[in-house]
């Protein structure tokens, strides 16, 4: 009976916390809004048990940013003392935060189908890595309800119909067995520059070379304080940050230039890693810093060896892992070009091109529409 008492006090005092947070919130939201056209929704014992109480208040508190990230906060922390584990499609875990949309794209055909095309009209060997995010890698995370299709059967379905002369590289088992490192943030849906090195080392035989150890590298922790793009959706505050490495790697080839692109064909000088960035809102474009149609990159290698990667931002730690084998590496960012890809590389110019993409952008409808002619 003692036992029995002391949980009712617990499930009591919970509860009691819960009423409190939620009163707190809405008059500091409401307080935050005020002077806002139209009137406050109503409060209710009801209407907070429905739904439609957070629903009004997300609709209504949207004025500014610091009031749309006050109410995201709020509510993130209420969903969760009720047990509530999806916010703004976002899963909260006990160690991450995972996307929680359910995949059902028909795109995956259409895209593979802009690949075939684009390989088909070219003479250059074409390699293909579809990259799972984080969902997919930890699929095991998620409730039943959040798991229809999953990433692995997203990513066969993209290889099955990709055509027979293109190399496919399977990223998804190499990241599932090691996912008991830390591969990928806790705050994003993107890979760490250990995961992209782990995917690197297979990558780089497939295109022809031997992978640089990983002994031969000084990591260098730029910051601990890296919240992405998960965290951004959800605010949920009690979510660890992340780690951004940069990797060093001793006695090798020199970067020797690093210029970008825009689509007004304006070529300016960029650095490979943006260390500007991490006191920014976008920590992550440390890695290339700014997006741009086209990078390119030039190294002491001498080799006379030049690669073409078509990428989304997956791509952007991965790609220092490159220099040591490459001449000239160009990059080339679909989801941000406006024209086509031959409007600012020519395709004869590289004996290899390597598509590197995650799960999320080959979902995307009209990501490789930059490829056609």
């Amino acid at each position: 009976m003692a036992r029995r008492d002391k949980n009712i006090s617990v499930i009591i005092n919970k509860t009691a916390a819960f009423i409190i947070l939620l009163i707190m919130t809405l008059f500091l939201v409401m307080t935050a809004a005020g002077g806002a056209e139209g009137e406050n929704p109503e409060i209710s014992f009801s209407a907070v048990m429905d739904g439609s109480l957070f629903r009004a208040l997300e609709e209504r508190f949207t004025l500014s940013f610091v009031q749309r990230n006050l109410w995201l906060s709020s509510k993130a922390k209420i969903e969760s003392q009720i047990c509530e584990k999806v916010v703004n499609g976002v899963y909260i875990g006990d160690d991450m935060l995972l996307g929680a949309e359910v995949l059902s794209s028909p795109s995956y055909t259409s895209n593979a189908d802009a690949v075939n095309r684009f390989s088909a009209k070219n003479d250059s060997a074409v390699y293909f890595v579809a990259v799972p995010t984080s969902s997919g890698v930890y699929s095991e995370i998620l409730p039943e309800y959040l798991t229809g299709k999953t990433e692995k059967q997203c990513i066969d379905s993209v290889y099955s119909k990709l055509n027979s002369g293109i190399r496919r590289i399977d990223a998804y088992n190499i990241l599932k067995r090691l996912n008991e490192n830390y591969i990928y943030f806790r705050s994003d849906s993107k890979w760490t520059s250990y995961g992209a090195y782990c995917v690197y080392r297979t990558v780089i035989q497939k295109l022809g070379f031997q992978p640089s150890a990983y002994d031969k590298y000084t990591i260098e922790h730029v910051t601990d304080n890296f919240r992405g793009n998960l965290w951004k959706k959800s605010q949920y505050m009690k979510s660890k940050p992340d780690i951004l490495d940069i990797y060093n790697y001793n006695d090798g080839a020199e970067l020797l230039s690093c210029t970008g692109t825009d689509n007004s064909h304006k070529v300016r000088r960029k650095e490979l890693y943006n260390r500007d960035a991490v006191d920014t809102d976008d920590m992550y474009s440390l890695y290339l810093g700014e997006d741009m149609p086209l990078v390119q990159i030039n190294t002491s290698v001498n080799n006379e060896r030049k690669l073409l990667v078509i990428k989304d931002d997956f791509a952007d730690c991965f790609i220092p892992f490159l220099i040591q084998h490459y001449s000239v590496i160009d990059i080339f960012s679909p989801e941000c070009a406006e024209g086509k890809i031959t409007d600012f590389v020519n395709i004869g110019d590289y004996e290899q091109i390597l598509f590197l993409f995650g799960t999320d952008s080959l979902g995307s409808e009209n990501i490789f529409s930059p490829l056609a002619d």
